[in-house]
C-alpha cells in the first residue's frame, strides 16, 4: 500500500523520537533534498513531487538547528532578496525581541556580521532565523530542533513568538526537549522510520504504555 502524508493549516505537529528515529529525514523529504523512493507527501492536496523545487520551497520556512548566517550586513542577512522595508524589518526585530540588540549595534541593520555569525551569540544568531521566518511569513513553519543548542529563555522566547505569530500557519517542530512540543495539537512518535504514535499529548501521557510517556518519564516531565 502507497502511504500518504498529508499537512494541513492551522495545526501545531510535534515530532519527536529517539536518536536515529528518523525526524531529521522528515524535514529532507519535506523540502526534497532527498526524494521519496515511495509514498506521497501533499500540501493542500498537491503532491509536492510535482511541483517545481522553487515554487516548492518558496512556501516553506525553516529554522534548523544550526543557523545559516552569511558574511554581510544584518539587513542582508535578513532580507537578502531586498523585499522590505526598513519598518518590516524592525518590527520583526521587535517580534522577536533583538530590535534593542540590533540598535545598540553599530550600524543598526547596515551592521557587518562576520562569516557564520561568529560576533553573535547562539541564541542572536537563532534568534536571526526566527526574524526571516516573521518576514516571509510562509504557511508552513518547520523547526529542526531549533531550540536544542539555546538556553530555555531564549527557548521560551521563540515558543512564545512563535504561537502569537504563527497561529493562522501549520508549524511542525521536530525537537528534542520534550516541553517545546506539550503545547502541539498532535505529536508523532517515531521509531526507525516509521510513525507509531499520533495523538494530542495529553492524550499520550495518559496512557502510561506509549513510547511518549516513557520518553516523558526519562525527560522527568511525568513521575
Amino acid at each position: 500500500m502507497t502511504s500518504v502524508v498529508t499537512f494541513w493549516g492551522e495545526k501545531k505537529i510535534g515530532i519527536v523520537g529517539r536518536t536515529g528515529a528518523g525526524k531529521s529525514s522528515i524535514t529532507l523529504s519535506l523540502f526534497r533534498i532527498i526524494e521519496a523512493a515511495s509514498g506521497r507527501i501533499k500540501i493542500d492536496n498537491v503532491d509536492i513531487a510535482q511541483i517545481g523545487l522553487t515554487r516548492l520551497r518558496s512556501g516553506l520556512t525553516i529554522i534548523p538547528q544550526d543557523p545559516v548566517i552569511f558574511s554581510g550586513t544584518l539587513r542582508s542577512n535578513l532580507d537578502p532578496f531586498n523585499q522590505h522595508s526598513d519598518r518590516e524589518i524592525w518590527r520583526a526585530l521587535e517580534l522577536a525581541n533583538l530590535s534593542q540588540t540590533a540598535r545598540q549595534l553599530g550600524g543598526g541593520l547596515e551592521h557587518r556580521i562576520s562569516e557564520g555569525g561568529i560576533n553573535l551569540s547562539v541564541g542572536q544568531r537563532q534568534l536571526l532565523c526566527l526574524v526571516r521566518a516573521l518576514l516571509r511569513k510562509t504557511k508552513i513553519l518547520v523547526l529542526d530542533e531549533a531550540t536544542a543548542a539555546v538556553d530555555l529563555e531564549t527557548d521560551d522566547l521563540i515558543q512564545k513568538t512563535i504561537r502569537k505569530e504563527f497561529n493562522h500557519c501549520t508549524v511542525l517542530t521536530i525537537a528534542h526537549r520534550l516541553r517545546t512540543v506539550l503545547d502541539s495539537n498532535r505529536v508523532m512518535v517515531m521509531d526507525k522510520g516509521r510513525v507509531i504514535e499520533f495523538d494530542h499529548p495529553t492524550t499520550l501521557l495518559k496512557n502510561r504504555t506509549t513510547v511518549f510517556y516513557s520518553m516523558a518519564k526519562d525527560a522527568g516531565i511525568v513521575n
